[in-house]
């Protein structure tokens, strides 16, 4: 299969599970993928745990709108959060201890009351025991601005992880090795399929294999790499449409598995070959 994008590689980092099986199976025997991975991850570490615990400068909102649309997110969080944050702390009612003041005493704080008071149920007591604690309001703020970092740290590696992708998978791009026509059984004669090797600079090989032709509902096709004198055959896996890419085990011999046959399989718990191979074909090198 084809690498994943860096806007998937960077959910993933923040733990999301967006990741199918076959892509996971991916990412750990790719190493591009998996280093990109774990820079991400790394970055999401280092937004996560190392805030400063005072008070930082509110960046812009328009720097919010550029994360927001490098990471193509929804709808749903295009307000900036830390925008919200400081608007919820303005509408706060500030409380302080007057329990020492004097009658004729001036407040030590002013009461910022809302323009819509909230309603009877959600009313708070005002009382010592009722404050609401500034240190509440604090974290709230800080729980906001790690969301806006840990995202602005993000944009800032897909950003580059892109350019870092365009400069890598230039030497990583598999080149064709060995491919073959694939030719119909007689009991299929209107199937046609080819298939082709690539190798990547690392030595990892995958097979590609075309197919058109029918498929049944009540039984699979299989893709099988088969010993020149019929006597072994390997499982590659399911062909699940037209096309599929598949990984070679390291250690294979193509010179000696050089026929690609893809065959129905029924639904029987049955791992050998069922005898009714679709096409076949033999691999020539490029």
């Amino acid at each position: 299969m084809s690498h994943l994008d860096p806007e998937q590689l960077a959910l993933l980092a923040l733990g999301e599970p967006v990741a199918s099986a076959e892509e996971s199976a991916h990412i750990a025997a790719c190493a591009a993928c998996a280093a990109e991975l774990e820079q991400m991850a790394h970055a999401a570490m280092v937004a996560r745990t190392t805030m400063a615990e005072g008070e930082l400068e509110q960046p812009g909102a328009d720097v919010w709108d550029r994360i927001h649309d490098e990471l193509s997110l929804s709808a749903a969080v295009a307000a900036d959060p830390l925008a919200a944050s400081q608007d919820r702390a303005d509408t706060t009612a500030v409380y302080t201890d007057s329990s020492t003041a004097g009658p004729d005493t001036a407040p030590a704080a002013v009461f910022a009351v809302p323009e819509d008071p909230a309603p009877a149920p959600e009313a708070r007591d005002v009382s010592a025991a009722g404050r609401v604690p500034a240190s509440s309001r604090v974290r709230r703020r800080r729980s906001s601005a790690r969301l806006w970092i840990l995202a602005a740290s993000l944009a800032l590696v897909v950003a580059g992880g892109s350019v870092t992708w365009a400069l890598v998978s230039s030497n990583l791009t598999p080149v064709p090795v060995a491919t073959a026509e694939l030719d119909p059984f007689p009991d299929h004669p209107g199937a046609a399929g080819s298939a082709e090797v690539s190798e990547d600079d690392e030595g990892g090989r995958a097979l590609t294999v075309t197919l058109d032709g029918e498929a049944r509902a009540d039984e699979y096709r299989e893709v099988w790499l088969i010993r020149n004198d019929g006597a072994a055959l390997i499982s590659l896996g399911v062909l699940e449409s037209s096309s599929g890419t598949f990984a070679i085990p390291a250690g294979v011999d193509l010179a000696e598995y050089d026929l690609v046959d893809i065959s129905f399989e029924p639904v029987d718990g049955d791992p050998a070959h069922s005898g009714d191979s679709i096409v076949r074909g033999q691999l020539e090198r490029s």
